[in-house]
């Protein structure tokens, strides 16, 4: 077959300008790659390659011919084969702007507006405005949040980014300020604040932006208008080293490749086959790419519908449906505006522009949103083939496979022709998802019903879901049966029996949510019953009855707005130094970096010479012995040069519990057995996958909490603080409650997978890691420990790392062990970057939880005695489990003084993945169940939980039941501005309101209060150190032990050194952090990096400066320079370490009291939210957050901080689930499978505001809020709650009932009971095995 292909062609493309010729143009090389790897382009980034997070964007610039004009759209890399860029110019991020030439205005402005904060999603989201921009130079607000859609952000929580984009717009949407003079928040603020603290709300100052000027872009180049209007045009063949790329120019020449390759794929954006590829293994010999083909594009309008050409992709039939919606009648595009309600959250803005209509059409995903549509909506799809031309209806037959119904293998869709809808027709699409964009529907439909007429009576009607099956789902027999019937209540309960009979999803389906997605079927036929009823009632209000007005609000789902915020911190003084930077919001030192792609992450290093890639094999079981392993078939594959096992450990390979290589036994799915080195990542994840392991189960298989306690499997002695008598106090109160919380667990998310650099040296078995991790002396201790050598030999370099929260902290040292043996062997350097599927399968993540709780309590919500217990899923080697059940037990208080407490808590070993810290480090965790609780006790008293939480909230000095004294005034303060300032009462009241007059959807709020603590309870866990260097120039650099994640912890130290020289920022340099230059330092974790090394910089300085002093008084006028070159000449020492010895923490387990932590934090949050009833979406409104930030160093980073962190635990609570089989495999190893937030789920309005206090044990009385933010997401949850409870009591059900997190659409589903949950058939647990179990 492949004998008749000719010789490659020479693919022709340009990158930022430049013209490429690749002569060896390979189909299987995609653009990310060959970026990267032949260009060292290396702003765009790898994190999902599965064209899921948007962190690969670039744009794509083809001229058309015929229209004459240059289209730009952006793409993810790592989907697009760089065979299909003949023709096309690419911009990267380094295309755009740079340090070195200019930078471009986006790219200053997401830097300015503190966009960006690890910067590794930062490319991506400067190449998505930027194309915007290039096609709508002012865009309106709602364009930014469409075009950020596809782009996820793991730090900001997004609406900075947003800002960044809409300084753009027309209208400047930020700050009213600058139009009226006047501060929108003027009129409230002004009782609040005492004259001395003046608040300010500006991070950033407008007027220094450079304005965008679009004649200045970059021209698309002539050649390529040259060679597209070029009338000889002639196919072009790429040969591949195993596959072949056929691209026709002309419809005849299309038809002939596929009657000669018959099997052939046809390729356009690759948004389903380049998945497949990759994921599911599959393979194709021949691509034919029609590509440009003019004939697959028009838009051709008759009288009875319009024609759309097969070769359109998403975004423009998005676009020309949206002319045809404009211009024609609306009876006559009902079809087309349901197709358009569900283009607009259908993936993100990349994929629509990648996927082609024919394309989506032909693939018939069972997952489709547009194709029930089409078929509801009669919807034909032209073929044409050698052969001739045919049609074939879009339809149940078609979608469900039937062989006589799909194409033959030589033909291809030349277009789809969707008719207009007629005055008695309707046509709806419904969906639900996981979150509002970019995630695949639970469960979708599309709907049409004909009447005769002038009657409500069903001429026809048709209904196809999908996620239902294996294909897209027709309910035929269903409408069959409804002909003739009138459209009322009784057609209605028939229907919705019919249907649930007809479409049968089994008990153990794939997917699982299988009572969710049955309740799903029948709600969405409510909402389109309900929408028909009203359409019907709009053309004749006397013959159709209206439906009733509280039904109003289910026709409608949530819409997507453009979010916006306010931040308001305390201003400097205005006596402060004109170049003392503390207080001021400094953008983070290498904003400008990430904006342009410029800041260098571990990976984006140039290749090493001799350096080799390292993939991993994993056990695919949860507990068993390993039977035999055989390397052989691996070792034989081209470009491997080693398996690595754990008989190439020379030291220890199982260090503090933590197990590298399995040996003999597997205690989870996940566990790396060995490594394969290859001379390429191709080569070395090839050979992975024909190691051949077989194993024998062993019993027990211990995967949820339920069985690890009924295994007595522990890892840890119990831990426990009590006081008051428990016992006694139980005795005497008016109502005892007993409950338990199940808190799931969560994953890190990071953008940047786990990546290490492991180079050996010549001489004396030194080697140098490049890793990004969170504690780099934990990786040398770690190197060291495994290949038996002093850790003075190992010199680990940590630079940035693209997110950690946690995930980083443990993980790098046992993988940066891995990559370390594998060099070790080889002697050759190792490359070792986890695939976001590995990461997520092998690093673990937030430990799930169980909380027990007997609470005793006053008829007055006054709580006298709780007794509450604590289970985490440690997962299978002990990681940090010990310390997070420590941190639980120690702050299960919260903010609630309860005179008779017990808490205690266990760690469970069990055979899943280690989990690992996380930030918060399980207080978001174990506070969910104290706020539970707390809400459980005022729905048992009649009473609003706010108030409870008041009656019981610490009031003056206390001490915690661990007996450490402690000041709640900043606690209160939050408290009390936040229910003021956030009106809490008065929306409250509109919300009950709001809930009377709408059945199907309900409001809720809640607040929450926190006290947080930060630090860790082992004292010399606390101690930093620091080395300062001047230089004879004058200029400084620093170093410290503290990692750069992201937290903007090197733009505060560069801060404090220049407070403390008294020097400008611009003097002091800050490269990296490494064992070399500060050995022994601590974790950057626990919030405290900034006050640890904060500390020891400034003693570092304050040295320097006490040696200064003498000359400085010689010369009290003199300059910087001067001084230094003086001190020099002098022989005064320019170089110093600092050092802080740590706050002095303790804690006694065996007395149950101790100082475990050196301060509070202290904050309050009020969300209120929205949910859907039918269907279990819910739309966040607005949310206020008040934080006790004390005096904040950088209000813009720690702002920052607090905003991401909220949104973060917004997922946590809401839309991020980790799903589990009942064998212990984790299912959700990527972006399409875990939903973590998008710019659409962030409330559409936040305001932040930094409480002052004092906190003179702190570095200039700052305070650490890295983590704080992320319990207040909680808000989140319990407005949920609320809105639910309004929900069931108007449905006349318990007022109590479990409160779990993730409060996920199938829990609010299910939990808003009514007429349809109960209509769906259950199943006896008994009698199958789900797909998948809860963990906690």
């Amino acid at each position: 077959m492949m004998a008749s292909v000719p010789n490659s062609d020479e693919l022709i493309f340009f990158v930022n300008g430049r013209k490429v010729t690749e002569k060896n143009a390979d189909p299987e090389v995609n653009l990310l790659y060959y970026l990267r790897k032949n260009f060292c382009l290396t702003g765009t980034k790898y994190s999902c390659g599965g064209g899921g997070c948007g962190a690969c964007t670039v744009m794509v610039s083809r001229y058309n011919p015929k229209t004459k004009k240059i289209h730009h759209y952006p793409v993810t890399a790592c989907l697009v084969p760089i065979c299909s860029l003949y023709g096309a110019a690419v911009t990267t991020v380094e295309g755009v702007g740079s340090i070195n030439t200019r930078i471009h205005p986006v790219q200053e402005r997401l830097a300015k507006c503190h966009g960006t904060q690890c910067g590794f999603c930062s490319p991506g989201m400067v190449m998505s405005i930027y194309t915007l921009l290039r096609n709508h130079p002012e865009p309106t607000p709602e364009q930014i949040t469409k075009a950020l859609g596809g782009n996820l952000c793991r730090c900001t929580g997004y609406r900075t980014i947003v800002e960044s984009g809409k300084t753009f717009c027309r209208e400047s949407t930020v700050c009213g300020m600058k139009s009226s003079g006047k501060c929108c928040m003027d009129q409230e603020e002004r009782s609040f604040v005492n004259r001395q603290e003046k608040i300010c709300t500006k991070l950033y100052n407008e007027d220094e932006f450079q304005p965008l000027d679009p004649s200045q872009e970059p021209i698309f180049p002539p050649e390529l208008i040259r060679m597209a209007e070029d009338p000889n045009k002639r196919r072009l063949t790429f040969q591949g080293e195993r596959t072949t790329w056929i691209a026709p120019v002309t419809l005849n020449d299309l038809l002939e490749l596929k009657a000669n390759f018959p099997e052939a794929t046809l390729i356009m954006g690759n948004t389903t086959v380049g998945p497949s590829i990759k994921f599911r293994d599959e393979f194709h010999p021949v691509f034919i790419s029609p590509l440009g083909l003019p004939e697959l594009y028009f838009v051709d309008c008759t009288d009875d519908g319009v024609t759309i050409g097969a070769g359109y992709s998403l975004a423009q039939l998005n676009d020309a449906l949206h002319l045809i919606v404009l211009e024609q009648p609306k009876e006559k595009t009902k079809t087309y505006s349901a197709l358009l309600k569900h283009l607009r959250t259908l993936a993100g803005a990349q994929i629509r522009n990648m996927a082609t209509l024919g394309g989506h059409v032909v693939s018939r995903p069972n997952f489709s949103d547009l194709n029930p549509i089409l078929a509801a909506g009669n919807a034909t799809i032209n073929l044409l083939s050698k052969e001739g031309k045919r049609q074939i209806p879009l339809n149940s037959h078609f979608l469900e496979r039937s062989p006589e119904a799909s194409l033959k293998s030589e033909e291809i869709v030349l277009s789809v022709y969707i008719p207009y809808s007629t005055q008695w027709h309707f046509v709806s699409g419904l969906r639900l998802a996981q979150r509002q964009e970019n995630a695949f529907a639970i469960v979708n439909a599309g709907m049409s019903v004909k009447f005769e007429d002038g009657t409500d009576t069903i001429k026809n009607l048709q209904m196809f879901y999908g996620s239902v099956g294996s294909t897209v789902v027709s309910a035929s027999q269903t409408c069959q049966q409804l002909i003739g019937r009138q459209w009322d209540d009784q057609m209605l309960s028939d229907a919705c029996r019919l249907v649930l009979d007809e479409i049968d999803i089994p008990p153990a389906a794939g997917g699982g949510m299988v009572e969710y997605r049955r309740t799903l079927i029948i709600s969405l036929l409510f909402k389109f019953y309900l929408k028909v009823r009203r359409g019907l009632n709009k053309m004749d209000p006397q013959k159709f009855p209206d439906i009733p007005e509280k039904f109003m609000s289910a026709l409608e789902d949530f819409p997507i707005k453009t979010p916006q915020g306010t931040q308001m911190f305390q201003c400097v003084d205005p006596y402060q130094p004109p170049q003392d930077p503390i207080g001021h919001p400094v953008m983070h030192q290498s904003a400008i970096k990430h904006a342009t792609g410029e800041a260098v992450f571990s990976d984006d290093t140039p290749p090493i010479a001799r350096e080799l890639f390292l993939a991993v094999v994993t056990s695919t079981k949860a507990h068993a012995k390993i039977i035999s392993f055989d390397a052989s078939e691996a070792l034989a594959l081209p470009g491997v040069v080693d398996v690595i096992t754990a008989e190439d450990v020379p030291g220890s390979n199982n260090h503090r519990g933590e197990i590298l290589y399995a040996q003999n036994e597997v205690i989870c799915v996940g566990q790396i057995i060995c490594t394969v080195a290859a001379d390429i990542y191709a080569h070395a994840r090839e050979a992975a996958k024909k190691v051949k392991i077989t194993y024998e189960d062993i019993e027990p298989r211990i995967i949820t909490i339920e069985q690890a306690l009924e295994h007595n499997s522990f890892f840890t002695t119990e831990k426990k603080i009590e006081q008051g008598n428990v016992e006694q106090a139980f005795k005497y109160v008016d109502q005892i409650i007993e409950g338990e919380a199940h808190v799931e667990g969560q994953e890190h998310f990071y953008m940047e997978t786990q990546t290490i650099l492991a180079i050996p040296k010549e001489e004396d078995k030194e080697m140098v890691l490049y890793v990004g991790t969170q504690f780099p002396s934990h990786v040398q201790e770690f190197v060291a420990a495994t290949l038996n050598i002093p850790r003075s030999r190992i010199a680990c370099h940590m630079k940035r790392t693209g997110g950690g929260f946690g995930g980083k902290v443990t993980k790098p040292a046992v993988l940066g062990a891995v990559g370390a043996v594998a060099a070790n062997k080889t002697g050759r350097p190792i490359r070792f970057i986890l695939e976001r599927g590995d990461d997520m399968l092998i690093t673990g993540g937030r430990h799930p939880l169980l909380g027990k709780y007997k609470i005793g309590f006053m008829n007055n919500g006054v709580i006298k005695a709780a007794d509450v217990e604590y289970y985490i899923n440690s997962g299978c080697t002990p990681d940090e489990s010990e310390s997070v059940i420590d941190f639980v037990v120690l702050k299960s208080e919260n903010a609630y003084h309860i005179p008779n407490f017990r808490c205690r808590g266990r760690a469970c070993k069990t055979n899943l993945p280690s989990n690992t810290a996380f930030r918060g480090f399980g207080f978001p965790q174990a506070t969910v169940v104290v706020e539970a609780y707390i809400t459980a006790v005022a729905s048992q008293c009649n009473l609003p939980p706010e108030e409870v939480k008041e009656i019981n909230m610490y009031k003056r000095i206390s001490k915690t039941a661990y007996k450490q004294t402690f000041n709640p005034e900043p606690l209160r303060k939050c408290w009390k501005q936040c229910l003021e300032k956030s009106s809490f009462y008065p929306r409250k009241l509109a919300a009950e309101e709001f809930n009377k007059k709408n059945y199907w959807k309900k409001r809720g709020l809640a607040v929450v209060p926190m006290k947080f603590t930060i630090g860790f309870p082992v004292a010399y866990y606390n101690q930093a150190a620091a080395l300062v260097h001047i230089y004879l120039d004058g200029s400084v650099l620093v170093t410290h032990g503290g990692c750069e994640m992201g937290q903007g912890l090197h733009t505060k130290m560069i801060q404090v050194a220049s407070r403390e020289l008294n020097i400008p920022q611009s003097y002091i340099h800050l490269s990296e952090t490494s064992t070399v230059t500060v050995p022994n330092a601590s974790f950057t974790a626990a919030s405290m990096g900034a006050d640890i090394n904060g500390k020891a910089v400034q003693n570092a300085c304050q040295i320097l400066m006490a040696r200064l002093q003498p000359v400085i008084r010689k010369n009290p006028k003199g300059k910087w320079e001067d001084w230094i070159a003086k001190a020099f000449e002098q022989s005064i020492s320019l170089s110093t370490t600092g050092y802080f010895k740590g706050y002095l923490t303790n804690m006694d387990w065996e007395k149950e009291k101790g100082e475990p932590y050196p301060y509070f934090v202290y904050g309050a949050s009020c969300s209120e939210v929205e949910v859907d009833c039918l269907t279990g979406a819910h739309k966040l409104l607005r949310t206020d957050i008040y934080m006790d930030a004390a005096f904040s160093i950088n209000p813009a980073l720690d702002i920052g901080q607090i905003e991401g962190a909220f949104i973060q635990g917004m997922g946590f609570y809401t839309i991020e689930e980790l799903k589990y089989s009942p064998e212990g495999v984790l299912y959700s190893r990527s972006p399409d499978d875990y939903k973590i937030p998008t710019v659409t789920e962030i409330p559409e309005e936040i305001r932040v505001t930094l409480v002052h206090s004092r906190n003179p044990i702190a570095i200039y009385s700052s305070k650490g809020l890295g983590e704080s933010g992320m319990f207040l997401g909680s808000s989140v949850l319990f407005a949920i709650y609320d809105a639910v409870t309004a929900a069931r009591k108007e449905r006349g059900l318990t007022k109590t009932f479990s409160l779990n997190s993730p409060a996920t659409p199938e829990w609010i589903r299910m939990t808003c009971v009514d007429q349809f949950t109960d209509m769906i058939p259950r199943d006896d647990p008994s009698t199958f095995t789900p797909w998948s179990i809860r963990v906690s």
